[in-house]
Formats: C-alpha cells, sequence, structure tokens
C-alpha cells in the first residue's frame, strides 16, 4: 500500500499544524509567540525517551532556555499542578510546551493558567462565572503536542485535575486555556504501546458518541463527531494492529481533535462515571470509558434510537440501528482486547452509593440525553462491575 502523507495547517478551534515531523517546528513556533524560556511539561514515561530529547535538544539548539517537569499522576492532581507551579516561576519561564497524553496536556494547561494568578487553583473550578476570576494577562501561552490520540486535551479550554483531599476530580475553566498552538505529529505516537492505543482510541470514540447523542442543539459538533466516529472505525484497529501506520496514527490523533470539539455540544453518563472512579480508583480515564460504553448505551437505548440509525447507517455497519452500533462497540472492544466488566480492573461494587452520588453531581452528568440520579448511575455502575449487559 502507498503510503499517504498528511500535512495542513488548519485555523479551527486553534492553530494546528498536521503532519509526519511536524514537532521540528517547535522551536520557530516558541519565537512565534513570544517565548524564549518555555517549560516542558510531560508525562514521566516519556520524559526519558528519544521523543523529549529530541524537544529539548531542537529547543536549546535554537537558543531557547528550557527545563522539563514530569511529576505529574495518570490522573493529574492539584499538587502535581502547584509543583509544576513552583517549577515554572523558580525557573522564571515564561510559556508552557505541553507534550504528552492527557494527563500531561491538562496538568500544562493548568500551569499555565496558574502562572500569574494570585487565587489557588480550585477558586477556578468550573462553576458559575468562577472564569472571571482569573487574571488573563498573567496567563502564559502554551502550545501542545499530543502523543497519544485519546483526550483532544490539546484543543480543550479546560483541564480536569483530581482535588486528592477531596477525592474529586475538578473541571478548570477558562476560555484562554485552548492552546495558542497545537501540532499534531503522528510520529510521536508511533512507539505507543498496542493497550493504550486501544484505551486512549477508545477514549476518542467516546467523545464523539457522547457528543453525537446529546441533546443539545449544535449541528456543526454533531457533524464533527459523526465523521469523528467513521475515522476511529477505519483506523483505530490498524493503529492497534500496526503500530507504525502512519496514516492510521494520523487520522486516529484527528479523530481525537475532533472528540474534544465536538464535545462542546455535551458528554453524558460514561464520563459522569469515568470521572468519579478515576478519582477513587486512579484507573485509566480511557480505559474506563471503552468498558463503560456499551453499558451507557443500554441505559440510553430508549431515546437515542434515531441517532443510532444514523450513525449505523454512516458507519455501513451489517446491522440497522441501536442494535447494529451496540454490535459493532462489543466487536471493536474484542478486536481490542479491552475488558468486559470493572471488576476485571480491580473495581469492585462496594463503593456503588459513593460512585452513584458522585455521578449525579458530575458536570458530564448534564449532557446525557437521560437525566440519571443517583440510583440510575449506581445501577449502571453495578451492571458494569458485573458485566451484565442488560437493557436500561
Amino acid at each position: 500500500m502507498t503510503e499517504i502523507r498528511l500535512s495542513a495547517n488548519w485555523n479551527y478551534p486553534t492553530a494546528i499544524r498536521v503532519g509526519a515531523g511536524r514537532v521540528r517546528e517547535l522551536p520557530a513556533l516558541c519565537f512565534e509567540f513570544g517565548v524564549r524560556a518555555p517549560l516542558l511539561v510531560t508525562d514521566p514515561g516519556l520524559a526519558s525517551l528519544p521523543m523529549i530529547n529530541n524537544i529539548l535538544n531542537g529547543c536549546e539548539e535554537s537558543g531557547l532556555r528550557v527545563e522539563m517537569f514530569a511529576n505529574i499522576k495518570g490522573n493529574p492532581s492539584g499538587q502535581n499542578v502547584n509543583e509544576g507551579l513552583t517549577v515554572f516561576r523558580t525557573g522564571e519561564h515564561d510559556g508552557v510546551l505541553a507534550v504528552g497524553g492527557g494527563s500531561a496536556l491538562d496538568a500544562a494547561k493548568a500551569v499555565a493558567l496558574m502562572a500569574g494568578q494570585s487565587r489557588p487553583l480550585w477558586d477556578f473550578e468550573d462553576e458559575a462565572d468562577n472564569y472571571l476570576r482569573v487574571n488573563e494577562d498573567a496567563m502564559a501561552p502554551v502550545i501542545a503536542v499530543p502523543t497519544t490520540a485519546g483526550t483532544g486535551s490539546e484543543v480543550g479550554r479546560s483541564s480536569v485535575i483530581t482535588d486528592e483531599d477531596a477525592q474529586l476530580k475538578r473541571i478548570i475553566f477558562h476560555p484562554r486555556m485552548l492552546p495558542e498552538q497545537v501540532i499534531l505529529d503522528p510520529e510521536l505516537t508511533v512507539g505507543l504501546p498496542a493497550n493504550i492505543t486501544a484505551a486512549t482510541g477508545m477514549d476518542a470514540l467516546s467523545h464523539n458518541l457522547e457528543a453525537f447523542c446529546a441533546p443539545n442543539f449544535h449541528p456543526m459538533a454533531e457533524g464533527i463527531a459523526l465523521e469523528a466516529m467513521r475515522l476511529v472505525s477505519l483506523y483505530l484497529p490498524r493503529a492497534f494492529v500496526d503500530g507504525n501506520d502512519i496514516e492510521a496514527r494520523m487520522q486516529m490523533l484527528v479523530a481525537s481533535s475532533m472528540g474534544a470539539t465536538a464535545f462542546q455540544r455535551g458528554l453524558g453518563a460514561m464520563h459522569a462515571l469515568a470521572h468519579p472512579l478515576g478519582a477513587l480508583f486512579d484507573a485509566h480515564h480511557g480505559l474506563l470509558n471503552a468498558i463503560l460504553m456499551p453499558y451507557v448505551l443500554l441505559a440510553n437505548e430508549r431515546v437515542i434510537g434515531e441517532p443510532m440509525e444514523r450513525l449505523a447507517r454512516y458507519l455501513d455497519l451489517p446491522k440497522p440501528g441501536f442494535g447494529g452500533v451496540l454490535d459493532w462497540v462489543l466487536q471493536l472492544r474484542t478486536d481490542l482486547g479491552i475488558p468486559n466488566s470493572l471488576g476485571e480492573i480491580g473495581i469492585q461494587p462496594a463503593a456503588s452509593e459513593k460512585v452513584g452520588e458522585m455521578a449525579a453531581k458530575d458536570p458530564a452528568a448534564g449532557g446525557n440525553p437521560v437525566a440519571f440520579d443517583a440510583h440510575d448511575y449506581r445501577r449502571i455502575f453495578l451492571q458494569a462491575c458485573e458485566g451484565q449487559l442488560t437493557g436500561g
């Protein structure tokens, strides 16, 4: 098969440079945005890899004074952000390079937000008009370079940060948290292990699927979500089987960014459950969404028949309607080695009451096509723990 080289510059929802090898443009972008002393924020698993060393060397050779911060958990915490902020201020940095998966990107954006603020992090939680408390002029510019195709945090205006004291994930929001520049370079995702490719890819699917089913009026987001799910259906299996498939890696990066753009329409019960489970059990966010997906679809079945009919037709599934989509999701999970139940990853039903209450209060719950209460979320959680795939 002839290799397809995809390269482009986009300006939606922010400035995006797309294509293999384009990470080499990072130093020039720093100068373009007036950044001379960037702080590179990345995942601890990437910190010693050649890709990060190459970025650091490229910045230094271009005359930039760069430093790295990588003390970030899989579910980034407020403490991680505060530690990164201390490094930023002590090193007198003037911009942030966010390089890594969703955890690094979320932490990096939060550090950039906090760069010149006098209030504590939680004062900027996405509630009411808290974002108006932010001193916009004191925020640092962010250039985002995702190394996984999942969260789409590179095109998001918020960060999900764990408040470990409260055992709660909080969403930190400000419109200017949207990075000034994004680089989507598939070469940076080639070394991603198959299981992480699967979990992050299913996270991208969950964003698009929940956005597509959300009841809010936003036809643009709906269209983006629909096409992104087609990309996932075609390219996630390919990226999983052959991690060196550059075309598949590129298309999955695009589908991931599309998901985080589409979910302006809303998320739903998958994320309403995944957020508290991540906070309570420190489990991988994408894997949680992947496991929860069919259970939430079944719980929503009675109200999502029409969008599922359209999705089944668009994906050209062999079976129409909701049943066709559910079969596709289940087969995709099997092909990607996704566990069928939460119990298989060590999450037990003992916390069901707390999980139900937290899910019902989670901001993502507002985008679900059915208004579930704590009892409903508890029931879905228990079904996912035990692997009981029954209708809602």
